[in-house]
């Protein structure tokens, strides 16, 4: 993989207060996490079964207990740095990023993660605690069927919604490229994020061409600035 540790250690670290996420105004509350969680169980299939589909970070970052994961597939969604202009986690509004969704077509190869039944409800706020930091009208997760080796599972998942502001589906490639090659946030830098996508999805034999894309041309930008330095 052309885009390395050394390279990615090359974007300015997140400094300062600005795009922190603690102290906002506009964080949910707990009657709306719970409201939201619960509307999400209402849609759960009548086995009780609650899978999460994970395509990007929550591969290798879930932050919730689980307690059996897949390869799975999902038909009609692929991967897309498509959610912008990132403030929080991996941006800042001096140095914005730009996040990884789900836009329809295609598909999608990834993991679903089994949630245990007697700790269903915890860890299923966890997830949505986790894709929802900030005050939402809708969740922005979805019911979908996943593909797995020992039979379809209906699972969860975070998706890009087209009628949200921050749904960007049609920057030029230059643009999302120098975004994830500058920006910065206190969860890391974006750069580091697309490395770690790549690499943990290698790792279990998933190899998705436009990341593989997106790594060779940051890659490049990074090389570039460094040889001007």
């Amino acid at each position: 993989m052309r885009l390395t540790e050394a390279l990615t250690a090359r974007v300015p670290p997140f400094s300062g207060e600005s795009g922190r996420l603690a102290g906002r105004s506009d964080l949910p509350t707990e009657a709306e996490y719970a409201a939201a969680t619960a509307a999400l169980m209402a849609g759960a299939p009548p086995s009780g079964a609650v899978w999460i589909f994970a395509y990007g970070s929550l591969i290798w970052n879930p932050e919730f207990d689980y307690a059996e994961e897949r390869l799975g597939v999902v038909a009609g969604w692929r991967r897309s740095f498509c959610i912008g202009w990132v403030r929080l986690y991996r941006g800042t509004p001096e140095r914005p990023g730009i996040a990884l969704g789900l836009q329809g077509g295609g598909s999608c190869k990834g993991v679903v993660f089994r949630l245990a039944p007697e700790t269903l409800a915890e860890n299923l706020a966890r997830v949505v605690r986790r894709e929802h930091p900030v005050r939402f009208d809708r969740p922005h997760m979805r019911w979908v069927t996943a593909r797995t080796d020992a039979g379809p599972v209906r699972a969860l998942v975070v998706i890009a919604d087209r009628s949200h502001p921050a749904f960007l589906p049609d920057l030029p490639e230059e643009v999302v490229v120098e975004a994830l090659a500058t920006a910065a946030g206190e969860r890391g830098t974006s750069a580091d994020y697309l490395r770690s996508t790549v690499e943990h999805l290698e790792a279990r034999g998933i190899h998705d061409r436009y990341l593989w894309r997106m790594q060779d041309l940051v890659a490049e930008r990074l090389e570039r600035g460094a040889r001007r330095d």
